[in-house]
């Protein structure tokens, strides 16, 4: 594999997809915006290069006077946050192995929500702790994209828009 081959990704739906030549530093933004963005407590982005849009564009909405986030208009899912003049941003959540971006720093402190670094200490429901929650994702069957580029999306027998 070569080094970019795993710096893809896109949306839910499949609709948008992307590629990215390399990356930047990763972090998580916790202003008010990428809180809205996301629907989230913040917002993780990573600079990516050399990006390139392979399949759709991303719809835009100017959030402020500087900035523009870009997001999938069929599904919704948040996919970049764009400075003109500087790198696009990207979600890392969109990529189709999110680990190529482990954030390395937070942003913006003052917006962090304060239940936000007590999330870890949290009681965790392992699998068997509920078996009614248990029967309900074993009939789950996901329509979304697969974490992977395909030639035709969506395929036969996945549901869009």
């Amino acid at each position: 594999m070569s080094a970019t081959a795993g710096l893809t990704g896109g949306c839910q739906c499949g609709a948008v997809r992307f590629r990215a030549g390399r990356l930047g530093r990763a972090s998580i933004c916790h202003c008010r915006m990428c809180q809205k963005q996301f629907g989230a407590f913040y917002g993780p982005f990573v600079t990516g290069f050399e990006v390139t849009w392979t399949r759709g564009q991303p719809k835009r909405f100017q959030s402020s006077n500087q900035a523009w986030r870009g997001f999938c208009a069929d599904c919704g899912t948040p996919l970049t946050f764009e400075v003109p003049g500087r790198e696009v941003e990207l979600a890392i959540g969109a990529f189709d192995d999110p680990t190529v971006a482990a954030p390395v720093l937070q942003v913006n402190p003052n917006d962090k929500l304060a239940f936000v670094d007590g999330l870890p200490r949290l009681p965790t429901r392992q699998a068997g702790e509920s078996p009614a929650s248990d029967a309900f994702k074993a009939t789950v069957v996901s329509y979304q994209h697969p974490d992977q580029d395909t030639a035709v999306w969506p395929e036969e027998g996945a549901r869009h828009g």
